[in-house]
């Protein structure tokens, strides 16, 4: 695979976050050479290793667009997605293969696959391939959509800041992370494990403290003081709302 010469910009989810992509591959070297690239070229990207793991992981992460190997043991990349179709899971899937006979090709098509890119490939050429597919199927953004806003707090996913009341906050890369996530899900109740997966991308508690040593840091910058923006729900995890009268 080569680095395309142009840069080209990656779609962005509406909270304004880059599209989320799950890569299922079972050759590793080549999974962590997806993993690089397309983190490099700026989206969010997931791995599994199984077909197993890859109909977990979609439950879990709900990727904008899956890359999927077609030779894997257990379940073959066809038989992942055709699972999904069978349950109505309508994420694009691009499968990634080493058979190009007609036959695989039409196979993979009747599986429900968007794309199909035989091995070897191009970085470029899927990374081309890549955003066709996601414009065809993430919804449009509205305009301003790169900013969230609650209370007097603005953020904004282009430009990477943060103001409250006028004034500019300056935010960690994981502190940033933590306030677009829950700007995103407004009066959610999130918990910590949830936090965990979507700021950190960790599958299981590791680190009890983290979550809540993040939130403090980022009520003490914010300057939240009661009524805090950022609420506590005992017991079950954290919330934004915004003050009531």
């Amino acid at each position: 695979m080569t680095t395309p010469a142009g840069a080209l910009a990656p779609s962005r989810r509406a909270d304004g976050g880059p599209a989320r992509l799950l890569v299922v591959e079972d050759e590793r070297m080549l999974a962590d050479m997806l993993l690089d690239a397309l983190t490099f070229a700026g989206y969010e990207v997931h791995l599994a290793e199984t077909g197993t793991q890859a109909l977990s992981r979609v439950r879990e992460l709900v990727p904008d667009l899956m890359l999927l190997d077609v030779n894997m043991p257990g379940l073959s990349g066809f038989a992942v997605a055709e699972r999904l179709r069978s349950v109505a899971d309508t994420t694009p899937v691009i499968f990634l293969t080493a058979r190009d006979a007609p036959q695989d090709l039409r196979d993979g098509f009747l599986a429900g696959g968007d794309d199909y890119l035989t091995k070897p490939f191009r970085l470029e050429e899927l990374r081309l391939r890549i955003e066709a597919v996601l414009r065809r199927t993430m919804p449009a953004r509205e305009p301003g959509a790169d900013r969230l806003t609650a209370a007097d707090v603005v953020l904004d996913t282009a430009s990477h800041q943060v103001w409250r009341g006028g004034r500019e906050i300056h935010l960690s890369r994981t502190e940033f992370q933590l306030l677009r996530y829950l700007m995103a899900n407004p009066d959610r109740v999130l918990s910590r494990a949830e936090l965990l997966r979507g700021v950190w991308d960790q599958g299981f508690e590791t680190d009890t403290s983290l979550v809540e040593t993040y939130i403090s840091y980022l009520r003490r910058k914010l300057g939240d003081v009661p009524p805090r923006l950022i609420r506590t729900v005992r017991g079950v995890g954290y919330a934004l709302r915004e003050p009531r009268p």
